[in-house]
């Protein structure tokens, strides 16, 4: 069977995040939305989304497929309704179209009148806003836990660790030692080859993907999800910080959401708490405004290939757009345009050649190819994000 993720209107308000992928590719918890879909189903995934994505991301059809919101999480009963879809159904709540069974090439979710809709009455996770991912990984990374840990014995830990409680699962090659590991307000989870350094304190619930480094001294509060392949250390708390990111020095990071190839200079800070406890707004790309959250503590929104200078301050509800280079003294505005270049003292438009040659340098570090294919989109973005570089 293929699973083929589809984008509904929800794409928009997750901007900037989706501007790089579609929905499913989202991390939340310990997985992509996409991963644990295919952990139950143990499919073949595929991408209904942006023309300018489909190759990255690419469409395949095939005999038995099944058609699957990309924002929308798995559970327990949400898949029993699902398996029980015949074709051409589609599974609806609340006008939500969840999945459908259907032999079309494309999925018409805009239009559910044309299938036979079945109605489902439980509850599900959806990601609507970019502050979602923060607010809901805890409940996320609990379930993924469970789903990942099931049936497999932990490795051990050190000597030299103190563990608190037992809620902790070390896959192989993870490398701890004089760490403090607090289970008790949530699980933890070390992927495969990741290190935790000397002098690391760590309190659940709390994922470290595979290949990922915690630098010495690092103080994590939940729920906080780091990588694949991430190198972090400071003060996080509740943050989730995506592949090849890296936070690895002194300054505090809370209530964020942050992309894949992300840096953070020393002794950068977010605020994530207004001086005045009000409520917290977001710019949204839909709206062309910035949009009340109903979140009181609400930090950064940093979306793929961002970057701080040292000492960069961000004020409460920032959104950081895809590409931009952020520096110099003092709060810069609440939005950062994608591709914008500075800080508080001004803005200008960050040369796209500029831009890929960076990029270009930052892939290399990982071993990791930069095709015309990643160019392309980051092409595209900027093309299409020029309205918002009014500078």
């Amino acid at each position: 069977m293929t699973i083929i993720f589809f984008d509904d209107k929800t794409r928009e308000t997750l901007l900037p995040l989706t501007f790089t992928r579609p929905i499913a590719d989202l991390r939340i918890g310990i997985l992509k939305i996409s991963e644990k879909w295919q952990h139950h189903f143990k499919a073949e995934t595929a991408y209904q989304t942006k023309e300018y994505l489909q190759k990255k991301f690419p469409l395949r059809n095939s005999e038995n497929q099944l058609f699957v919101n990309g924002s929308i999480c798995p559970n327990h009963d949400l898949l029993n309704a699902i398996n029980q879809l015949k074709e051409e159904e589609i599974l609806i709540k609340d006008e939500v179209c969840i999945a459908a069974k259907t032999n079309q090439k494309i999925l018409d979710f805009e239009n559910p009148d044309s299938y036979h809709q079945i109605m489902f009455k439980g509850d599900f996770t959806k990601i609507n806003f970019p502050e979602d991912i923060f607010k809901l990984n805890d409940f996320e990374l609990r379930a993924d836990f469970d789903l990942i840990t099931k049936d497999k014995i932990s490795q051990k830990l050190s000597l030299t660790n103190t563990i608190i409680g037992s809620d902790i699962f070390v896959e192989e090659g993870v490398e701890a030692e004089c760490c403090t590991f607090n289970t008790k307000n949530g699980p933890i989870y070390l992927g495969k080859n990741a290190q935790v350094w000397e002098g690391s304190n760590i309190r659940g619930s709390f994922a470290l993907c595979e290949d990922s480094q915690v630098k010495m001294g690092a103080k994590i509060y939940g729920a906080t999800t780091i990588g694949p392949n991430c190198r972090i250390g400071g003060e996080i708390n509740n943050a989730v910080i995506w592949g090849n990111s890296a936070k690895g020095h002194e300054g505090y990071l809370g209530n964020a959401v942050v992309g894949e190839w992300c840096n953070f200079g020393a002794d950068s800070n977010n605020s994530n708490l207004k001086n005045n406890y009000a409520e917290v707004k977001l710019w949204d790309y839909t709206l062309e405004k910035f949009r009340k959250t109903g979140l009181q503590f609400c930090g950064l929104i940093m979306a793929d290939h961002a970057k701080c200078a040292i000492n960069t301050m961000f004020n409460t509800g920032t959104v950081v757009g895809v590409g931009a280079n952020v520096f110099g003294a003092g709060f810069p505005r609440n939005f950062i345009p994608d591709f914008s270049w500075g800080g508080a003292h001004g803005l200008e438009t960050y040369a796209l050649n500029k831009m890929l040659e960076t990029t270009q340098k930052v892939f290399v570090r990982k071993s990791i190819v930069f095709d015309d294919i990643e160019k392309d989109i980051l092409s595209e973005i900027f093309d299409h994000t020029t309205k918002y570089r009014r500078f």
